[in-house]
């Protein structure tokens, strides 16, 4: 994929599923969990300086040790040895080198399958600009055949579960593209099955679920088409209490009316990077905070402050916190399968009713049960709380000595009423909330308060933009569009093009430094009247465009005086 073939000696790296490293066709030897989490922190900031804070910080989260910056070094030692078995220990790395910025991983064009999936789509949406349509099929398809699974599923923390959100929605947006080609191609038919397979994968995200609906009904299968959106419809409503969007709506009307064509309609070849469709409302962007996905030009490389921690909450530590579309709007094309829902009642029921029917002697597995699905060391410390209480009322109620149990017959019912009433009680609370205590935040479930958070920013934004459809001049004394300045109207974090600074641009999902460095020059010579001009002026791509089209505005410049 527009890579030179590697030498046999140059390691090749795998994030795209299980973390590996390769020499040639021998896979190498990480080493212990945390130095492998050191190598995938640098993996995911390839040929970029990392701070030992930063490591320090994704690694061991809110428990580092008190010598982290030690502690990372040995590990960056190790690293070292196993990616450079033949460099003497006196002589300077070339793979994995200290700056006074922190620590950086050299690697290698076409050396890290995460940037040759990026390369790979890169080059399909060109191709796709250009009209190469079966040619960006084929880039598509090839790169999302580097996906192995879930990206670093044997690597764990708070940290790794953001990464895999972000890496997760780049493939989906993959996926949705290349299911978009596919329909172009009048493959209809075969793509049915894989779009119901995206859908589960992605629920929330409806431009899968309008090509379910388009793909269906080009099949001949409008009884389905349309209980695809009564799906759609459902979930939506009864879990966010919002209505499908414009795009899913209007596809619906159509279909009821049967006025849709049942083939592709041919779109010429210097149309089809700008054949978006405005993408609805109700879904969040498509790209991820640090997405390459869409960049159709090679930006160029950076280096320095402005290209480190892309974890941190803030990409741009000067700016206030109105700029929260990275970590407040939710991932809503991560892999995620809906906020969590409540277990069947006759479930919860049984459930709790195990420390109850065992006399408590179960409650301790029961709950231990909850601590390894849901990886909680607090879940794990209270198994083995009731361990140890029912430990103690079979020790004493066994006991041959009268006298003692006697006198620990007060503790041994408590003990006993905590492991099996308690234990019950417990045990409904868990099953009652599926997130439960301890679960890590970014797993597979999205938080209800993310949602909320979500659509109480959807809303935000809609009023925004119809004070400022009619009181433009309104909207510009309230700073609508202008997350860097002092203000106390919330617009739900909109991006004026026409007047924030470049700072602002370059920290929008897909955009980066390059392509805000070019939305400032053009902007010199003549104001955007909409965010669709970024695209017919050849500013940003596309798909970039279509993926921040919740965020971006293009307010006009005030009339001059007479």
């Amino acid at each position: 994929m527009a890579a030179d073939p590697l030498s046999p000696q140059v390691p090749r790296f795998e994030i795209l599923g299980r973390l590996r490293a390769w020499r040639g066709e021998e896979e190498l030897d990480l080493g212990p969990g945390k130095q492998r989490a050191v190598l995938a922190v640098l993996l995911l900031e390839p040929n970029r300086a990392v701070s030992t804070e930063a490591i320090v910080d994704a690694v061991w989260a809110d428990e580092p040790p008190d010598n982290g910056a030690n502690v990372v070094q040995k590990y960056v030692a190790g690293l070292r040895r196993v990616l450079e078995p033949d460099r003497s220990p006196r002589a300077p790395s070339r793979l994995l080198t200290l700056t006074s910025a922190g620590y950086s991983l050299h690697v290698d064009r076409g050396a890290l399958d995460a940037e040759v999936f990026r390369d790979g789509v890169r080059e399909a949406l060109a191709a796709r600009a250009r009209g190469e349509i079966e040619e960006a099929r084929s880039r598509l398809r090839d790169a999302l055949g580097l996906w192995q699974g879930q990206a670093l599923h044997d690597v764990r923390g708070r940290f790794f579960d953001a990464a895999r959100e972000r890496l997760a929605d780049e493939r989906a947006a993959a996926a949705e593209a290349a299911a978009e080609i596919d329909l172009d191609l009048g493959r209809h038919a075969e793509l049915v099955p894989e779009l119901h397979r995206l859908v589960a994968d992605f629920p929330l995200r409806e431009g899968l679920r309008h090509l379910l609906m388009l793909a269906l009904y080009r099949s001949g299968r409008q009884a389905e088409a349309l209980a695809a959106y009564r799906d759609a419809r459902a979930f939506l409503t009864e879990e966010f209490g919002v209505e499908p969007g414009e795009r899913l709506q209007h596809l619906h009307l159509g279909i009821l009316r049967g006025d849709l064509p049942r083939e592709p309609v041919p779109v010429p070849a210097d149309a089809t990077a700008a054949r978006l469709p405005v993408q609805a409302h109700a879904a969040a962007p498509h790209l991820p905070a640090d997405a390459h996905i869409a960049d159709l030009a090679e930006p160029p490389e950076t280096s320095g402050p402005a290209a480190t921690a892309p974890w941190a909450d803030d990409a741009i530590p000067a700016t206030p916190p109105q700029l929260g579309w990275a970590v407040s709007t939710p991932h809503v094309g991560a892999a995620v399968d809906g906020p969590a829902r409540p277990h069947p009642w006759p479930l919860r029921l049984a459930a709790s009713a195990v420390p109850v029917v065992t006399f408590g002697i179960c409650t301790w597995a029961m709950i231990a049960y909850f601590a390894g699905r849901r990886r909680s060391a607090r879940l794990g410390a209270a198994a083995a709380g009731y361990l140890v209480l029912i430990t103690v009322f079979l020790t004493i109620v066994t006991s041959e000595d009268a006298d003692a149990v006697s006198a620990l017959d007060g503790v041994a019912m408590g003990a006993w009423l905590v492991t099996m009433v308690g234990g019950a009680v417990h045990v409904a609370v868990l099953t009652a909330d599926p997130a439960g205590p301890g679960r890590p935040a970014g797993a597979s479930r999205l938080p209800a308060s993310a949602m909320v958070d979500y659509i109480e920013r959807r809303t935000r934004r809609e009023q925004a933009r119809s004070l400022l459809r009619h009181h433009p001049e309104m909207a510009r004394e309230l700073g609508i569009g202008r997350p860097d300045l002092p203000r106390d109207f919330d617009d739900g974090g909109l991006v004026d093009v026409n007047a924030v600074p470049e700072r602002v641009l370059a920290s929008l999902p897909g955009v980066g430094p390059y392509h805000a460095n070019a939305i400032v020059t053009a902007r010199r010579s003549r104001r955007f009247t909409s965010p669709e001009d970024l695209v017919t002026q050849g500013v940003l791509p596309a798909p970039v465009v279509r993926a921040l089209d919740e965020v971006l505005v293009a307010i006009p410049l005030p009339e001059p005086s007479p």
